[in-house]
């Protein structure tokens, strides 16, 4: 193949650095929170701005490294204490360039904006204001995006209609809330904090579905029959009147009996009865399709007056959440019908199923279990659902169920439909989050081009489609290093003490453990698992010890003590107490391995 070579550098990536600022030895130096700038950014004193030492800062490059010299930067910004509340979201926004602060034009345009829906926004668009469709969400939710209405049409099935917030009608292509609504890609939800994709006058304002006020919607209206398949839908822009704001909790406990609602809540019951009764019928359809449902556990965490974690707590789904994600899903895959059928280029949610090597790896790994999945060497859908079914009862389904959701590719969104493999979709969009996703706003518009007869171009698609996906990840990055940061920092008080635990991943330096009680994840290093020389199987997802055959494989049960809560590197180490399956101690004596001692400055 040809080769090349870099003549000259016209842009560098990286100009603003958010880190820690030191002073030794009357020199100013930046220590970046993003480890792969692995190089210390001089300060001289001029440029410190009152920067302190040990503040948080953010560092604007005048000199970039080079094969002779040192970065430069000078101090733009001073955050304030590495612990101040607040702080981890701080630095996670400028360590991933996410876009916090809303440009002039942005805000001038939403401020312009009516306060509420104008009489000539209701021309041409149908008017469901009697229905009483609710939105259902957590009891936290400021945004809502989703209002739903079903009821029963006796032998002929049920009528559902999802209502999604239609933004559309005021974010216009190419004027300054849509291009900043495409650079954010969309909103990132952080522990008590939230960046909005869109200015909070739309997203919690005149875009959400707040209950008792008028609101324009793009609306799904479906016939799904009896046996849960969707016959006939229609698209349309209507105005709407939520009739409740309602809760997961709340609803479930209805619908359950463990609560009566009151009187004016008592008229919404048969709907929500309708809505429940279709849930187990499309669940069923689910079933029959062959959808994948791999189990999880989620967790909360509930902070203190500073910010900090003061516990961590298990969420408890109920059939309530279930009953919108099947809505939700219904109504997205009409949208990706519709727009098909009408030959409108949009953004699709693609899930594609395992590469060639990740399903060779799985088979193999599922071999020594006696374990098969079918399909050959182009698997369904179904086939990992009868397999999930299979293990089910096993002790070892955790880790099964594990192994295969890692062999499964991410999702992304494409101009190509390829299909939505974990869902088990032909073809599958996003369109029910307009208000906190960009890709919904262009499935909005897309489907709006068809109603008026026209068609949008698909050029760009593709690009858009990309940068959306990576706007995805980075916020996923974001909100993991904000979490792993409170998390360790609420361990520093715990060490020294003792949780049961799993290994849920294999390294070659050490196994990871996620603790039972408080839902955190640390790192036992292979030095601390015993007085061997251990392998690593990345097939087998094990470590094995070369003399003693000693095994540890991802799923295994272990009990250990927490070591050292680093809170500079967001790193809980942890020692092994005993593999809590076998009951057999080990060797290794927690805390052998002394806490390596550092300079503020990383060599």
């Amino acid at each position: 193949r040809r080769e090349a070579k870099i003549v000259e550098v016209l842009e560098h990536v990286n100009r603003f650095i958010v880190g820690r600022y030191y002073v030794e030895g009357g020199q100013g130096f930046l220590i970046a929170e993003n480890r792969r700038f692995n190089q210390d950014i001089l300060v001289p004193a001029e440029f410190a701005n009152g920067a302190q030492s040990g503040q948080v800062v953010t560092v604007e490059l005048t000199t970039q490294p080079g094969a002779h010299n040192e970065a430069v930067g000078r101090v733009t910004e001073v955050l304030g204490s590495y612990t101040g509340p607040g702080m981890e979201i701080e630095i996670a926004l400028r360590k991933h360039d996410l876009p916090h602060v809303f440009p002039p034009e942005v805000e001038a345009q939403a401020r312009a904006l009516p306060s509420k829906v104008l009489k000539k926004d209701l021309n041409a668009r149908e008017d469901i204001r009697h229905l009483p469709l609710v939105t259902i969400d957590g009891e936290t939710a400021r945004d809502f995006d989703d209002a739903v209405y079903c009821e029963p049409l006796g032998r002929n099935g049920y009528r559902l209609i999802v209502a999604i917030a239609d933004v559309s009608h005021y974010v216009r292509p190419g004027d300054p809330l849509d291009t900043e609504g495409y650079n954010r890609g969309n909103s990132v939800y952080f522990p008590r904090r939230v960046i909005p994709m869109l200015p909070e006058a739309l997203s919690n304002g005149l875009c959400s579905l707040n209950p008792e006020v008028d609101r324009l919607a793009m609306v799904c209206d479906m016939r799904v029959t009896a046996t849960g398949n969707i016959k006939e839908y229609r698209f349309y822009p209507a105005v709407i009147f939520s009739h409740a704001r309602l809760t997961y909790n709340q609803v479930w406990d209805w619908l359950s009996g463990k609560v009566q609602p009151d009187q004016k809540q008592a008229a919404l019951m048969p709907h929500l009865q309708a809505l429940d009764k279709l849930f187990r019928t499309l669940l069923k359809a689910r079933a029959k399709r062959g959808a994948i449902d791999f189990g999880s556990t989620e967790s909360q965490m509930l902070f203190d007056d500073q910010g900090k974690i003061k516990a961590i707590i298990k969420v408890e789904r109920n059939d309530a959440h279930r009953i919108i994600e099947e809505c939700m899903l219904a109504a997205n895959v009409c949208a990706s019908d519709f727009l098909a059928k009408n030959k409108q280029p949009a953004l699709y949610r693609v899930h594609e199923g395992p590469t060639a090597e990740k399903l060779a790896a799985l088979q193999s790994f599922l071999a020594e279990f006696g374990l098969f999945l079918g399909g050959g060497d182009k698997p369904h859908a179904k086939d990992y659902a009868e397999l999930l079914e299979k293990i089910k009862p096993r002790p070892d389904a955790g880790l099964l169920q594990t192994v295969m959701l890692r062999s499964l590719r991410q999702a992304v969104y494409s101009a190509d439909n390829k299909g939505h493999f974990g869902l088990a979709y032909e073809a599958y969009t996003h369109f029910t989050s307009p208000i906190r996703r960009y890709p919904d706003l262009l499935v909005h518009r897309g489907i709006k081009a068809v109603l008026k007869g026209e068609k949008l171009p698909g050029k760009g698609l593709e690009e858009i489609g990309m940068h959306c996906s990576m706007t995805e990840r980075r916020a996923d990055d974001a909100t993991r290093d904000v979490d792993a940061w409170l998390k360790t920092y609420f361990m520093r008080d715990r060490i020294g003490d003792e949780y049961d635990g799993t290994i849920s991943a294999v390294t070659s330096f050490g196994v990871f453990v996620a603790l039972d009680e408080i839902f955190i994840e640390g790192l036992v290093h292979v030095s601390e698992l015993g007085q061997d020389y251990f392998h690593y199987d990345q097939a087998k997802h094990w470590m094995l010890g070369e003399r003693t055959g000693k095994r540890f494989r991802l799923g295994d049960r272990v009990r250990i003590k927490v070591m050292r809560a680093d809170i500079e590197t967001s790193k809980i180490d942890f020692a092994l107490v005993q593999s809590v399956d076998s009951g057999i101690e080990e060797s290794a004596q927690p805390g052998s391995r002394k806490p390596r001692q550092k300079s503020p400055r990383r060599q």
